[in-house]
């Protein structure tokens, strides 16, 4: 054994054990695999171990180039792990949503429904819903006013939420009879079209389409024009506006969801750039989480819904940018001065139920309209008018 090992200088078998350590390390935790770290870490100390056991004959020099070895390979095992920790100790912001906090008929639920009796109540077929989960709390806590009190799972039942691209598909394909959501995109337009179906987008609500950025972005106001700027790519770096010399780090949504539809229609002739890979979030949480965390994206710049980022997120570690000089707010959208306040539907088809178009005429009722501003959202119309 002493032979075998004599041919390699004690100094490079350390810094190859070292190394290995560093790569391996960082694989671990880059593919999640923190828990196995210790277990990698220590197979590498056995791997000392049994060296050192054969090293008996080394010299003084041997051993002081053995200690050497042994600290570069400890310091390097250390640097990767230690700097994930650095990263976990820097306190974050979730920005995921627990859909069944807002479940109809539970107990802890976070709906707000109407403390009146209603003026309807479904009995036998009930009309199958879905739609984007920014709107979930709205249609959830109308199932809890006039649906049989049982359980909805928010995936598998008559009051389901998915995605907005997800609920469209589920109304195309007939397995849904309303979805309360945006109104659609191009593509979901034409995909309509295809499948000869008719679709009826009645406005219940309003809300504001809103950009954010990190709260320790000195940027608080941007113009139509600006925003504009940065999304199409001719603006790329915040001292443009004001800000620090940081490059913009612009994020987008899956083509279809419902904000990068707002998107889209914000941008109107203004062609939207194509956004790296990692700049695409599969959901508007995403964004948010990305946005308020400064450690890695204080530069980044997000959108969405305010209902969902203010109500349901509640994420102080970002700020929304007056648009025009008007920051989004229920008083802004109710009076039309913030530029960006849009209507939010009840979409049906002409394969809906009977049941679901009740739904709709109830949604536009006064008390459908009381339910839409209880929830957090402005009403489209007074829902004081009787």
């Amino acid at each position: 054994m002493d032979k075998i090992w004599g041919f390699i200088p004690s100094a490079l078998i350390f810094f190859a054990l070292g190394f290995i350590g560093f790569i391996g390390s960082m694989m671990l935790l880059l593919s999640g695999g923190r828990e196995w770290l210790p277990l990698f870490v220590a197979i590498l100390i056995f791997l000392f171990v049994i060296f050192v056991l054969s090293q008996r004959t080394l010299s003084r020099k041997r051993w002081k180039q053995t200690a050497i070895g042994f600290l570069l390979a400890a310091t390097l095992l250390s640097v990767w792990p230690l700097y994930e920790l650095y990263l976990d100790s820097i306190p974050t912001v979730s920005a995921e949503v627990d859909v069944y906090k807002y479940m109809p008929f539970q107990e802890d639920s976070m709906l707000r429904v109407l403390e009146e009796t209603p003026t309807m109540k479904f009995g036998g077929e009930l009309p199958r819903l879905d739609g984007a989960t920014a709107l979930y709390p709205v249609y959830a806590a109308a199932a809890q006013m006039l649906y049989p009190k049982r359980w909805y799972d928010p995936f598998d039942s008559e009051v389901m939420v998915n995605t907005t691209p997800d609920a469209y598909s589920n109304l195309f394909d007939g397995t849904v009879d309303a979805i309360f959501a945006a109104a659609p995109s191009e593509s979901q337009l034409k995909t309509a079209k295809a499948k000869d179906l008719e679709l009826t987008l009645t406005p219940i609500g309003k809300e504001a389409f809103v950009f954010f950025v990190h709260a320790d972005n000195p940027v608080k106001v941007l113009t139509t024009a600006e925003l504009q700027g940065i999304y199409s790519g001719e603006q790329t770096n915040w001292s443009a506006f004001g800000g620090e010399n940081q490059a913009i780090r612009a994020f987008q949504r899956p083509e279809d969801s419902g904000s990068q539809t707002a998107l889209m229609n914000f941008m109107g002739a203004v062609p939207v750039m194509r956004a790296p890979v990692e700049n695409v979030e599969e959901g508007m949480g995403g964004i948010i989480e990305r946005v308020a965390e400064y450690k890695n994206h204080s530069n980044a710049i997000g959108f969405t819904f305010r209902f969902y980022g203010e109500e349901m997120i509640g994420n102080k570690a970002i700020n929304y940018i007056a648009i025009d000089g008007v920051s989004p707010s229920i008083e802004t959208i109710r009076d039309n001065s913030y530029p960006l306040s849009s209507d939010f539907y009840i979409i049906t088809t002409q394969y809906s139920s009977e049941e679901s178009l009740k739904l709709v005429e109830w949604f536009t009722s006064p008390q459908g309209q009381r339910l839409i501003e209880k929830s957090g959202y402005v009403p489209v119309r007074n829902g004081d008018d009787e």
